[in-house]
């Protein structure tokens, strides 16, 4: 009991306190009782005392309490005294009465040892998440509180436990589901502590359907009207998302970012809001950020942004922007939201640049808000809002900053006057008295030219009415000249955050930019200025500016292209070591990254400080001392021979990069030229199976065609055959006078055709006489050796063959014609007995004709026929009585064979042309069967006219 005085802080001797003597008893009680009433007693006794003697129950009790834990779990009533006696002792939510009275103790590691005690037995902790389960709500909710004060005092330790404990965490999850709001609103706290700086923790969280099951409570309380519940869910949502890529790509996955949305609906009134929904729209909002924070992954931050955008979740934060009586804290955490739902989105920031402020007329929201940040009368936290949202504006925005650049220009402003353009109200902040304008002005403006050279050099176009009756001055010079006047103009606020940011503005506006260098140098008051500034001994405040204003001189040398004689490096290099001197200019320049607000702006992009005063730079600024301070350093030491080979490896470097932009552009246009040979060769070869398959038809269509006509022929086979049996039916009136006038001219045809042949023929004779005047010629030379003549016999061998070839062809051509020869006489037959009006039967004598002329062609082929056997055998007379030389023989041998070969040409012609009076012969059968007139022999010709004129036929016939 001596430890209990020490720890309560009472005397060393003297009369123990009343309660203690009643604890021990009960505690006695508790442990020795059979029955359970008594236990159940002697427990909700300790509940009573647990409050007032909190120390005296937590040490004599806890380990009774715990073995009722384990022993009368059947009892429900004995389990949630002994809970809700556990949570008293270990919790420090103490009334306010009683932290009065034990003000002297030492509340909040009281809660932490007895903590301590409970967990150093892992089991307590399992046991706790088996009693969390019960549905009895004397027992769920008793037990959810004294995990929850666990988790309070010793959280990672807990959270140890409850990660290796089996289903451990999926236990806690099913609190969101219990139907009593007590035990549900006491779960979404006690997975809050659960869930603290624990990504294991959060990741099952997550994967147990949270997500679903919160954003149910938080509609089903109201969304932002809801209660002190959304708060807690909404507290529990950050928990899971905040630095967690998985979960947040869980969530945006889920399209749980789209059921977002409901939450920012405000309506046209928005006066009275309530501090409850002003908190959770807070928080809501802050929940949007998280998932688009600059400090996530970019992949993840680019497709939240786009999810956001495609689900209108950024056209609802727009008009929260634009509506009015929004409170001044939910409107500046709009500001930074919407910032960070466009920073680096192309996407969101172009629709951005056409929201449009609901005012009379219509104004673009950005020069809206950039009028609230140039307002001296806005509060401080709002302005800081707008320069961040207008910085994340123009973050790999090149369209943004060329737009707010070209209101600049003077081909651009508005004349009239009539509309305040965003460059009209970044110069007048840039030039008021007022300090913090003055400061975010040139911040704004730096961003419009952050990274990009081409903007930088039209900025330098940009003139200036100073005052009535002075001629204009560049932006640059004016710049320059507010920065030399230094104190002198009355300002409001901090001394040197004037200065610091024109000189931030000048840095970022110079470097990389050799054409605003030598614009800077071309005023002379430049250089001796910030010569004069850096070698001044000055206070603490000004040291600031003075390392500005060597980083300003450094980017003057470093980014110097020599093209100003006075100016040149090697004299600013002499000029610095004469005034300044090198050690003392590095010095100087280093100010600059070991100040304290240089370190905080360094450490997130968002513009947050604690005052006025404190707002000194810029987040992308500090990027840029920290690319140029070292290189800086190394252009000051520099010899004027190392400046030259540096430009010359320039230079050189210039050249090689112009090469390989030329090859460069040679292979693209070479790879654009094969991409359009490979579409050429494509759209060949398309073409090719194109034509492929239409000539695979036509030849398919051909053959059915062929097929088509040789069952045709067939069919009028059968038909003559049958008309023939019938032809005492037979007339011959069907003839009319227009077949017969074709069939005429047809004859005619082949007239020409037989002169054209005769022609032919002719030829042949001619060449036949040039072979014979060639043997002849022959004869004339000696005789050859007997090799020479087996060559000439083979030769002769293979005339023979050709001959009786043709031989065999006349014969089979001359039957034909003989045959065509009976067919024409029927036809005559057929012209008389058919129709006595015909008169001077005109198709007879055509007949006639055609049928002498086939006789004489006939002779005429018998005579040629007899020609070429005699001159086969004047050939092998010949060919035996030869005694030329080899050579000779080899020479002649050769003329012939061409000649023999021009020959078998002619003839093969000839064929060709007997082959084609075959077919228009044949073509004049079907005619004549066409027009009904039988082609068949006489025979059939004689059975088929029977009748009353049978003799009058017969006589004719004989004619």
């Amino acid at each position: 009991m001596n430890f209990l005085r020490g720890v309560m802080g009472g005397p060393s001797a003297g009369p123990q306190p009343s309660g203690a003597d009643t604890i021990q008893k009960l505690c006695d009680r508790v442990a020795s009782s059979t029955l359970l009433d008594d236990r159940r007693d002697a427990v909700r006794a300790l509940k009573s005392l647990s409050k007032k003697y909190r120390l005296e129950v937590g040490i004599q009790a806890m380990e009774h309490l715990i073995h009722v834990l384990q022993t009368d779990r059947s009892d429900s009533e004995i389990i949630g005294y002994a809970l809700d006696t556990l949570y008293n002792v270990i919790s420090n939510d103490l009334e306010e009465e009683e932290q009065e009275e034990n003000s002297a103790k030492q509340v909040d590691d009281l809660g932490s040892q007895f903590t301590e005690i409970f967990i150093k037995q892992q089991e307590n902790v399992t046991l706790l998440l088996t009693l969390v389960e019960e549905f009895d709500f004397h027992v769920r909710w008793p037990g959810v509180k004294l995990l929850t004060s666990l988790l309070k005092q010793q959280g990672p330790q807990v959270q140890q436990i409850i990660l290796v404990s089996p289903m451990g965490v999926s236990r806690l999850m099913d609190l969101l589901a219990d139907s009593r709001e007590v035990i549900r609103n006491d779960g979404v706290l006690l997975l809050q502590q659960l869930t603290k700086s624990n990504a294991a923790i959060q990741k099952i969280v997550a994967f147990e359907n949270a997500f679903e099951r919160l954003l149910d409570i938080i509609t089903e309380e109201g969304n932002s009207d809801g209660g002190i519940v959304v708060e807690d869910c909404l507290l529990l949502l950050q928990n899971l998302l905040k630095n967690n890529n998985s979960n947040q790509n869980f969530f945006k996955e889920g399209s749980y970012i789209q059921r977002m949305k409901p939450w920012f609906e405000v309506g046209d009134d928005n006066c009275g809001w309530s501090a409850q929904k002003v908190t959770n729209l807070h928080l809501m909002l802050q929940l949007v950020r998280v998932l688009v924070s600059p400090t996530n992954p970019p992949g993840a931050t680019s497709s939240c942004q786009k999810a956001m955008f495609h689900c209108g979740l950024l056209q609802q934060l727009c008009t929260i922007l634009m509506a009015t009586g929004v409170p001044a804290d939910i409107l500046t955490e709009t500001i930074n939201t919407v910032s960070e739902v466009i920073r680096g989105c192309q996407t969101n920031q172009d629709y951005f640049a056409s929201v449009n402020a609901p005012s009379n007329p219509p104004r673009p929201a950005i020069v809206v808000l950039l009028m609230s940040m140039v307002n001296e009368r806005q509060p401080f936290v709002l302005r800081c809002a707008v320069l961040y949202c207008f910085q994340c504006f123009l973050y790999k925005n090149q369209k943004g900053q060329g737009e707010i650049v070209s209101t600049l220009l003077p081909s651009t402003i508005d004349a009239t006057g009539n509309s305040v353009s965003a460059g009209q109200l970044l110069c007048g902040g840039l030039f008021s008295t007022d300090s913090l304008s003055n400061w975010c002005a040139a911040v704004a403006l730096a961003h419009a030219l952050q990274e990009n050279a081409t903007l930088k050099e039209q900025l330098l176009r940009v003139q200036l009415a100073t005052s009535i009756g002075n001629p204009p001055v560049s932006l640059l010079q004016q710049c320059t000249n507010i920065l030399s006047q230094g104190d002198k103009i009355d300002r409001r606020g901090s001394k040197v955050q004037t200065r610091v940011g024109l000189l931030m503005l000048l840095c970022t506006w110079l470097s990389n930019c050799s054409i605003a260098v030598t614009h800077f140098l071309h005023n002379p008051a430049n250089v001796p200025f910030l010569t004069g500034q850096i070698a001044e001994n000055l206070g603490e405040e000004e040291q600031l500016v003075q390392g500005l204003c060597a980083l300003l001189l450094g980017i003057s040398i470093y980014y110097n292209d020599n093209s100003l004689e006075n100016y040149r490096k090697e004299k600013l290099k002499q000029l610095i070591e004469k005034r300044i001197g090198r050690e003392n200019f590095i010095e100087k320049l280093g100010f600059i990254s070991k100040h304290e607000l240089y370190s905080r702006a360094a450490q997130k992009p968002q513009p947050s400080f604690s005052s006025p005063d404190h707002m000194m730079f810029d987040h992308e600024f500090t990027k840029l001392v920290k690319e140029l301070e070292g290189v800086i350093c190394k252009a000051i030491y520099k010899s004027s021979e190392e400046d030259k080979k540096e430009e010359e490896v320039k230079k050189t470097l210039e050249q090689h990069d112009n090469i390989v932009t030329h090859y460069k552009k040679v292979i693209r246009e070479q790879d654009q030229e094969l991409e359009e040979l490979k579409q050429r060769v494509n759209t060949l070869t398309s073409q090719n199976e194109q034509l492929q398959a239409t000539v695979t038809q036509q030849v398919s269509q051909i053959q059915q065609h062929k097929d088509q006509y040789n069952l045709l022929k067939v069919q009028l086979g059968k038909d003559t055959q049958h008309h023939n049996s019938h032809g005492d039916t037979f007339q011959m009136n069907g003839i009319q006078t227009e077949e017969v006038s074709k069939l005429k001219e047809e004859l005619e045809e082949w007239k020409n055709k037989h002169e054209l042949l005769q022609g032919q023929l002719k030829e042949k004779d001619s060449v036949i006489e040039k072979l014979n005047s060639s043997q002849l010629e022959m004869g004339t030379t000696e005789q050859s050796s007997q090799t020479s003549k087996f060559g000439g016999l083979e030769h002769n061998n293979e005339l023979q063959k050709e001959l009786e070839m043709l031989k065999s062809q006349i014969q089979l051509q001359s039957a034909e014609i003989s045959k065509l020869q009976m067919e024409n006489q029927k036809l005559q037959v057929m012209n008389t007995t058919a129709d006595p009006m015909l008169g001077d039967s005109g198709a007879t004598a055509a007949s006639s004709e055609l049928e002498g002329r086939l006789e004489q062609e006939i002779k005429q082929l018998k005579s040629e026929v007899k020609t070429l056997s005699e001159e086969k055998e004047s050939l092998k007379q010949h060919l035996d009585s030869s005694s030329s030389t080899v050579a000779i023989l080899q020479d002649e041998k050769s003329k012939l064979q061409r000649e023999v070969a021009e020959s078998k040409k002619e003839q093969d012609d000839l064929l060709v042309l007997l082959a084609d009076q075959d077919q228009k012969i044949s073509a004049l059968k079907i005619k004549l069967k066409d027009l009904g007139v039988p082609v068949e022999d006489e025979d059939d010709t004689e059975s088929g006219d029977q009748g009353d004129e049978d003799e009058d036929g017969d006589e004719e016939e004989q004619d």
